[in-house]
This record gives C-alpha cells, structure tokens and sequence, in this order.
C-alpha cells in the first residue's frame, strides 16, 4: 500500500513538472520568438506605422516602384537615445527583411522603405525581396538580436483593409498603444475594422491628423514630411 502511495506522489510531481514545461513552451509567440516580458507597455522602440500598399513614389527617388515604395516606421517613445543595432524588422514568415543601424534620439521616428531594404538585402548576398509586405494582410515583428537570442519587441498584425492602396496604418499617438487607418488619400466608407478616419499618413514624421481632412493632397503630404 505504501508503495503503491508513493508511485501516485510521484506520478502527480510529473504531472506539475509536465505542465510547468508547457507553458514555458507557450511563453514563446507565434512565430517561434521569445517575447520580452512587458516590452510592448514598457517605453522604447517600438512599431509606429506601416504602409503595404504603395499607388505612387513614397521613397522619393521619383520612381513609383510597388515593391520600393512600401514603409514601416520605428519610433523611441523613451526619455533616452537608444542605439539601434541590435533591432531588426521581419514579416510573418519568419524572415528578416531589415537589420537597423544607427542612434534614434527621443521621440524620434525612423521611416524604412522597401528600396532601403532592397539595398540591405543586396549588400548581404540576400534574395531582394524588400519589405515583402502583403496587400491582403500580414505581420510585422519588431526583433531584437541580445546574444543568441531573437527577442520580439513589437509586432502587429493587419488585415486588406489596411493594405488597400496609398492607405497606412500606425498607432493613434506616440503616446497610444491604439493603432487606426491613416487612409486619405484613399478614403474606407465601408463597416469593417478599423474604420475609416481620413486623417493622411504621416511618413518619417509623429502620428496624428494633422491638416484638415478634406482638404489633404498628396502634395501637402510631402510637404510635411520631406
């Protein structure tokens, strides 16, 4: 009986340690990469917005070219510079499209085109696929490489809504962890989520409506942020 006492003990002690094991698998995201404890609530670099969707020249070089003129935005809401070397962007498979380099100082945004990381890739012998971001939908990660590990920062995830043309999406604020449609120039009338705000895209530069929305153009656009 004693015996037999025993073996349930130490069936129930595996039992724990199993489960125990599990969830320290579960801790790990989606894409396989550990996540910082609280890094998306915690101040620092982080995801600010992100533009699948190209119909004209977003990188300036005066070439409209689908693949170069796709963007995501970094920005430090932290009080202090912040070196960016170690931090990296990928998309949903997997693949590392961007290494960043560089100090952003506080507040500061830091755009990324699909030409610069067509540049990037060539320069590592990679395959040139840009920032590969897919109209329909996608994700988007924000790595950070500390040793031998690959830490995920910030990621989002959209959907069609947002990829439709010359439409981006980003967080509300510097200050918000909300993230609306920035759709202008390319108005959304439909019920879907998120909505349609008219409020233009702001690349390179803080987050928010600022012209009057019936009145932007493209031209003003540039004009703010160039």
């Amino acid at each position: 009986m004693v015996r037999w006492w025993v073996g349930f003990v130490w069936a129930i002690v595996g039992a724990i340690a199993a489960a125990v094991a599990i969830e320290a698998l579960l801790i790990r995201d989606a894409a396989g990469w550990p996540e910082a404890k609280g890094a998306r609530a915690a101040a620092g670099l982080r995801l600010n917005e992100i533009l699948a969707g190209p119909a004209r020249d977003w990188d300036g070089d005066g070439i409209y070219d689908s693949r170069a003129d796709e963007w995501v935005e970094v920005q430090n809401t932290g009080a202090a510079a912040i070196t960016m070397d170690e931090y990296r962007i990928a998309d949903a498979d997997r693949t590392i499209r961007f290494a960043l380099t560089g100090t952003l100082a506080p507040g500061e945004v830091r755009m990324v085109t699909g030409s610069a990381a067509v540049a990037w890739q060539r320069s590592q012998g990679l395959t040139t696929a840009g920032l590969s971001l897919n109209n329909s939908g996608d994700t988007i990660f924000l790595l950070q490489i500390a040793g031998s590990d690959t830490i995920t920062v910030d990621t989002h995830t959209y959907g069609s809504i947002e990829g439709g043309s010359d439409r981006s999406v980003g967080r509300a604020s510097s200050q918000s962890e909300d993230w609306i449609l920035f759709d202008s120039l390319n108005r959304y009338t439909g019920g879907g989520t998120p909505p349609g705000t008219g409020c233009p895209p702001t690349p390179g530069g803080v987050n928010g409506c600022t012209t009057d929305v019936q009145s932007t153009t493209w031209g003003a656009i540039k004009k703010l942020y160039r």
